[in-house]
């Protein structure tokens, strides 16, 4: 029987990481991953100039395409982790909104039919970054598709609310157990293949700095899960 002492210690689970020290280990990590990755990029050039070979040079395209992959998944993961630095500008907030319907479409066009959008703000004005409020509601999307395709299309509506601007997005869901009273603040506890549980955090932090909220509410009765963003309107025309 083997000694019991050659067996690493388990984690001792009163210990705890400040996120700070996460967050810095994560992106140091995945600096040194992707600097591991431009070496062996490089050699595959190179290779792919020591041959003729049609066979090999397409075996090499591939494996430079798959090294791109990774490279790509790590620098999302490290971007998931930074703090939004907003660049304000003006935005009507009906053009907001459209322009980002227009790109989801465009992106997506085989989801184009699984969203309904329902936009109604008149002449209400933002002070927003628009290219980061674009990932929040792309991402909210991107959750709602990875449980599954919906019984029903989605319903994003937005409109005029408490001297601001409210879309909620309202997701039919026979079956919903997860807690919604911290919505997004959970890093890292739901992770599956390709997905951290960081994207929603992130969507969060992005919301916030722009001094608005972010809440989730599940309504048994309807079988609907209701996520509201708020944002703070620059005038009260409308």
């Amino acid at each position: 029987m083997a000694d019991s002492s050659s067996f690493p210690p388990s984690p001792d689970p009163s210990v705890t990481v400040p996120w700070s020290d996460v967050v810095r280990f994560v992106r140091q990590l995945s600096h040194d991953l992707r600097n591991h990755l431009n070496a062996v990029e490089l050699q595959s050039v190179l290779l792919n100039e020591l041959t003729d070979d049609p066979e090999l040079k397409g075996e090499v395209k591939r494996l430079r395409e798959m090294l791109s992959t990774v490279g790509g998944a790590l620098q999302k993961v490290s971007a998931s982790l930074t703090i939004p630095k907003l660049t304000l500008m003006p935005y009507r907030a009906g053009d907001l909104f459209e322009d980002i319907r227009k790109k989801f479409e465009n992106d997506f066009p085989a989801k184009k039919t699984l969203v309904q959008w329902n936009v109604d703000l008149a002449e209400a004005m933002l002070e927003v970054d628009p290219q980061l409020l674009q990932q929040v509601l792309l991402e909210l999307l991107d959750n709602a598709f990875r449980e599954g395709s919906p019984a029903q299309p989605i319903a994003v509506s937005a409109r005029r609310a408490n001297n601001g601007v409210t879309l909620t997005m309202r997701e039919a869901k026979t079956q919903f157990d997860r807690p919604t009273e911290e919505w997004g603040r959970g890093p890292l506890r739901h992770v599956s293949h390709g997905h951290y549980g960081l994207g929603l955090n992130r969507a969060r932090g992005i919301i916030e700095a722009h001094g608005g909220s972010l809440k989730a509410e599940y309504d048994s009765g309807s079988s609907t899960l209701i996520t509201t963003v708020a944002l703070p309107a620059t005038n009260a025309v409308g």
